[in-house]
């Protein structure tokens, strides 16, 4: 797809890059919920995410010399199908997020490597390596430990819950990368940045139209109260818009399901932000899954 010789690691920044800012994101948009809901919080990261796409994209068009990539309508297709997607793995985050901790919120998120595995197997063709495979179920296998109830949940019902919302977030997660993925191997350019950021304002795109279609019809008011709180939102907005440009950048020059498991690192940075920002601890269990985790990412960059 692309004429440039890429170093062999550059997904591997990208893709930490990445994670840090969504882990920021994130943060921010658990604030949003106490003034706009959680409907609120989910749509602000794409509506004001939106103009800071278009501005990467006029940057990178008077820095690259390549033509614009034409998307075709089987692009469009399956950027729809990752677009739509995303917005609801992003919902069902967020629901969890009130069930749950900051940080294992975001590691049930993370079971999403396995769906994209098998997605891109059967979509893409691309099966992944031993090595990738066994970093997959070695970091998942930290994930499921980081989900256990504590203690003082008992029977934990309400945590199952939000554990069970969690995990449907990370699924519709792998459905989204997966369909980026394919939307950008349909695109023809020698520049994966250009590539990588069409995508991008494509997915985008389709999902500020759908949500300010579906708020316009059924719920003005809680679209008055995103305007209302431009300023917070627009700073969620634009790190939405920096993670998701390196996320793509990362999928545009590897299989999606390395991207996703290199992306477990964002638990780690998730810990930071609950214990500086949340006040929120780590239970034994938590910490093994955690080492887990790591053992997984380092499994996958030495295969």
């Amino acid at each position: 797809m692309f004429t440039l010789l890429l170093p062999p690691w550059l997904w591997a920044v990208f893709t930490v890059i990445a994670a840090g800012a969504q882990t920021a994101r994130n943060a921010m948009q658990r604030d949003l919920v106490a003034s706009v809901g959680t409907q609120g919080a989910t749509y602000v990261r794409f509506l004001f995410g939106l103009p800071f796409a278009l501005l990467f994209l006029c940057a990178q068009l008077l820095l690259i010399d390549a033509p614009l990539p034409i998307p075709t309508l089987r692009s469009i297709g399956w950027a729809a199908i990752g677009a739509l997607m995303q917005v609801l793995a992003t919902a069902f985050m967020l629901v969890s997020m009130q069930g749950r901790s900051f940080v294992v919120t975001i590691a049930f998120t993370k079971t999403e490597p396995i769906i994209i595995a098998l997605l891109s197997i059967v979509i893409l063709s691309e099966v992944p390596s031993l090595m990738t495979t066994a970093a997959i179920l070695v970091a998942t296998a930290g994930v499921l430990l980081m989900s256990l109830p504590a203690k003082s949940e008992g029977a934990g019902r309400p945590g199952l819950k939000a554990a069970l919302i969690g995990l449907a977030s990370g699924a519709c997660f792998g459905f989204s990368a997966t369909g980026y993925r394919v939307a950008m191997v349909g695109l023809e350019s020698s520049s994966f940045i250009l590539t990588a950021t069409v995508t991008m304002l494509m997915g985008l795109a389709i999902q500020c139209v759908a949500i300010l279609a579906w708020l316009s019809l059924r719920d003005r008011a809680l679209l008055v109260a995103i305007v209302k709180n431009w300023r917070p939102s627009l700073l969620a907005g634009f790190m939405g818009a920096l993670a998701t440009q390196f996320w793509f950048l990362a999928f545009a020059i590897t299989n999606p399901t390395r991207v996703r498991t290199l992306a477990l690192v964002e638990v780690p940075f998730a810990q930071v932000v609950s214990r500086k920002i949340f006040k929120q601890r780590m239970s034994g269990a938590e910490i093994c899954g955690m080492g887990l985790i790591v053992a997984g990412v380092v499994l996958l960059l030495n295969g």
